[in-house]
């Protein structure tokens, strides 16, 4: 989808119809790029600073491997892709050059994958709970049963919205925030990687560490052109590998 298609319908309207459209087969998904229109010429990665490896935030710990994990990664991911439209929205007709672009670009890769995890959830996991959830203490990863409803401030953990921005700082609220909203997905990345064996999942989180490690790029420069160039811009560098 290019930002052309984004039409004056109400961005929470388009999100309500991304999530309720009909079933797309996830064989189907399975085999698109669904960040295509983040591949464009001449924005390969540029160096930077070396980084220390990032330690796994709590807050995006998924739980051990085994059958529940994908759709317990799934749950996450769904609401950690909802935390990050609701913050571009917030930027949506700011004026800033490129910003409002930028947010729009990410909502709608964004959107797109919301619809994508729920056909597969729905498919792949019948007779899970509708609610979002993780894994008990303790409990079986091999076993729906040992699955527990997510509480609000897990739920709230991936969202990753806990500040809320103000009319003057809400460019570079959006900007900051975005780039530690990005490290989490990162994270989540990784882990699909190392614990999923679903070729679909896989895929999905592959596509996930190439557009937001791009995108993580886009937004250091915004930041930069802006006189801010802090070290922690740099903290989710060593994420950016395959």
């Amino acid at each position: 989808m290019t930002l052309q298609a984004i039409t004056v319908i109400p961005m929470r309207l388009l999100l309500l119809a991304v999530l309720l459209a009909g079933l797309m087969p996830s064989a189907a998904w399975s085999q698109q790029d669904l960040h295509g229109h983040h591949h464009h010429p001449g924005m390969e990665l540029a160096p930077s600073p070396a980084s220390a490896p990032v330690p796994h935030s709590p807050s995006h710990d998924l739980g051990p491997a085994g059958s529940t994990y994908d759709l317990r990664w799934l749950d996450a991911m769904v609401l950690h892709h909802t935390g990050a439209l609701r913050m571009g929205e917030v930027v949506f007709d700011i004026g800033a050059p490129g910003l409002g672009a930028l947010a729009k670009g990410m909502w709608s890769d964004q959107a797109r994958e919301i619809k994508a995890m729920g056909q597969w959830r729905r498919a792949w996991y019948p007779e899970a709970p509708v609610h979002p959830v993780v894994l008990r203490a303790g409990g079986n990863p091999d076993a729906i049963e040992d699955l527990i409803p997510m509480g609000q401030e897990q739920n709230q953990a991936h969202r990753m919205m806990a500040t809320k921005p103000t009319r003057t700082n809400r460019q570079i609220w959006f900007l900051e925030g975005m780039l530690e909203h990005h490290g989490g997905a990162l994270q989540m990345a990784h882990d699909a990687l190392q614990n999923s064996t679903n070729p679909t999942i896989r895929r999905l989180a592959r596509e996930i560490i190439l557009a937001q490690r791009h995108e993580i790029l886009i937004l250091r420069r915004m930041l930069q052109h802006d006189g801010l160039n802090k070290p922690e811009y740099f903290r989710f560098d060593s994420l950016f590998s395959l």
